[in-house]
């Protein structure tokens, strides 16, 4: 008799095909649009914007040509941080935002500084109490980007100077503009600060702003059609032509990955062609999920991790959508094949077929056919992997992998690390949507290395 997670897992694929179907998300938009029309309400565009949030200074810099772009009603609300559920570990996502905001802007042609550190609560309460005053008078989107520049500089002097020139909202009056944004946000289905929402979808910060704009010209709201271009664009170095190689420059990758990753399984494939496209070797290393080392996932969350992935996985040209979640046992039958299967140079194929059977074929990789399936497709021979499936001594590699990801100030998957060519300093960087810097960052050292050679 099939347990409780098979039969989940043969039911879920059904559910989440319908949910992540593109002619469910048309339908959802359509409602969205004609219950607008019947409301006789202008397209909207609502921002929630976390003030200390590094990610909401990089969107606050595109706002007014946003606005000025598309015929929208932008509303500004002002929320608090997410709950400790929806970041469950906060200080190190706090740490990461900082060094990742500056780290991407440049490629969206936006800026935030390096090094910056975390704001003093003094300087937080100020911005906040600025901004609140601007939602008032309808400055925010003119004046936001001026008050997080000032706050991110770590100058308080700097900030009072901006504040003053501005005007600020009484405390109360603030405190009340955050906890009306943060129930908006709860009551639409959201956790995170930086996150546009327009009819009945989520885009989070800069990095989802294209498909935002794909939505609001399909509706047929952009101000002049012939603009082809996008606000912030993701830069593409695949499009670019391979470095020359350097004998004796090699650049390693590490992906840090977990089998039960939806953002792990559209990456997959595209870090295959990256490693084959240019001279880099690749070293997989995996680690728990992240509900199976403790660390909550909540519903809501759940929710827009899948249909975000989704999008993105429809912008990579990767499958995705009929989901059958490996979580627990599965991942562990997996997990007791991988050393077998990584002695036999197939280690990074068993977890990309994994993934892929669990997330885009919707196969109950629990069941002895499902992980059949995923072995004969990862080249490896079930005959032979029957004689080690269920075996341990595969925890301590993984329990190391997750050690030193914390040791480089991550936690969740994928992540990646680039080393070498000796000299060059570690590059680690988080998220599917982070490979384009983990290009650039190989590229330029491909480049270095070249013109060290060339030099010489």
């Amino acid at each position: 008799m099939a347990d409780a997670g098979s039969i989940a897992r043969r039911i879920s694929p059904l559910i989440t095909g319908a949910l992540t179907s593109p002619h469910t998300r048309q339908l959802r938009r359509w409602l969205a649009e004609q219950g607008r029309r019947l409301r006789g309400e202008p397209h909207r565009v609502l921002y929630f914007h976390q003030v200390d949030d590094p990610y909401g200074q990089l969107v606050v810099q595109v706002l007014p040509e946003l606005a000025a772009r598309y015929d929208v009603e932008l509303v500004p609300h002002l929320v608090a941080p997410p709950s400790d559920a929806a970041a469950p570990d906060r200080a190190r996502l706090a740490q990461f935002a900082r060094r990742d905001a500056a780290d991407v802007a440049p490629g969206y042609g936006l800026a935030f500084p390096a090094g910056a550190a975390a704001p003093d609560p003094e300087s937080v309460e100020l911005a906040t109490r600025t901004l609140a005053a601007a939602i008032a008078s309808g400055a925010f989107v003119s004046v936001a980007a001026r008050v997080g520049e000032a706050l991110w500089s770590g100058d308080r002097e700097r900030l009072r100077s901006v504040v003053e020139a501005l005007g600020v909202a009484d405390a109360a009056a603030a405190r009340v503009r955050v906890e009306e944004g943060t129930r908006e946000r709860e009551r639409l289905g959201h956790y995170l600060g930086a996150m546009l929402f327009h009819g009945s979808e989520w885009y989070w910060g800069v990095d989802r702003l294209t498909h935002l704009e794909r939505q609001l010209r399909a509706l047929g709201v952009q101000r002049e059609p012939s603009r082809t271009g996008f606000l912030a664009p993701r830069p593409d170095p695949s499009r670019e032509p391979a470095p020359p190689s350097v004998a004796g420059a090699r650049v390693a990758l590490e992906l840090y990955a977990s089998p039960r990753s939806p953002y792990t399984a559209i990456v997959m494939d595209r870090v295959r062609e990256l490693t084959r496209r240019l001279p880099v070797d690749l070293v997989l290393r995996p680690v728990l999920p992240m509900v199976m080392r403790g660390l909550p996932v909540p519903r809501v969350k759940l929710i827009y991790i899948t249909l975000d992935t989704k999008r993105e996985a429809e912008d990579a040209g990767v499958e995705f959508g009929h989901v059958a979640d490996p979580v627990g046992r599965p991942v562990e039958r997996c997990f007791s094949l991988y050393p077998w299967a990584s002695a036999a140079g197939r280690g990074f194929e068993l977890v990309r077929c994994f993934t892929h059977a669990a997330f885009a074929e919707g196969i109950d990789t629990g069941s002895d056919a499902g992980l059949r399936h995923v072995v004969e497709a990862a080249g490896l021979s079930w005959t032979d992997a029957r004689q080690h499936l269920d075996r341990e001594g595969w925890r301590d590699e993984l329990e190391a992998n997750r050690e030193q990801l914390l040791a480089l100030g991550l936690w969740g998957v994928p992540s990646f690390r680039v080393l070498g060519p000796t000299g060059e300093p570690d590059y680690a960087t988080w998220g599917q949507d982070r490979l384009w810097r983990v290009e650039q960052e190989i590229r330029r050292r491909l480049g270095a290395a070249r013109a060290v050679a060339s030099g010489a």
